[in-house]
């Protein structure tokens, strides 16, 4: 496994910086690896990224996702497999610190070489400066998803109603 790991602090409150981040089909407006995002559904995403002729194809699986603190993603299939996290900290209360961290599996010899040469930290480190430049230029997020998910499911918005205390009527 190769980590990488990338912080950066962004002058907008944790609110406005987690929200724009769930907005996954924005991705290509300010990554310029990223060429397209489908979301699939609340926990499934599907990503075409690419870097010069280079494309990849890759599911992934949000994990863990709880609003204003941090977003746990994996990828699904056997081709890229990758597993990542980026976390979301208040320093003041219109600043944030953005925190990246993604492991590879280096399965073939040119995920190796790259991994070695430091090409996935630049990528992580460049990608995250674009977030920063976007949601900065903005002021405000395009939108939200605040929905909470554990262990790979979407937790209910409001918690359930208390059961009636009233007891079990006679049938009869």
């Amino acid at each position: 496994m190769h980590t990488v790991q990338e912080m950066l602090e962004i002058e907008v409150p944790v609110r406005t910086a987690y929200n724009q981040w769930t907005q996954f089909k924005s991705f290509p407006r300010f990554m310029s690896t990223v060429k397209s995002v489908e979301h699939v559904r609340p926990t499934l995403t599907r990503w075409v990224i690419g870097c010069g002729p280079v494309r990849r194809e890759f599911t992934a699986e949000i994990v863990e996702q709880q609003p204003d603190s941090r977003v746990v993603w994996q990828s699904l299939g056997r081709r890229s497999c990758h597993r990542g996290e980026v976390t979301f900290r208040p320093t003041a209360p219109d600043r944030t610190a953005v925190t990246v961290r993604i492991e590879v599996e280096r399965r073939a010899v040119s995920d190796f070489v790259m991994g070695v040469s430091g090409f996935t930290r630049r990528v992580v480190r460049s990608e995250l400066t674009r977030f920063k430049e976007f949601i900065e230029g903005l002021g405000e997020e395009g939108g939200a998803w605040r929905g909470t998910i554990r262990n790979g499911h979407v937790q209910p918005v409001e918690p359930e109603p208390p059961r009636s205390r009233v007891p079990r009527w006679p049938v009869g």
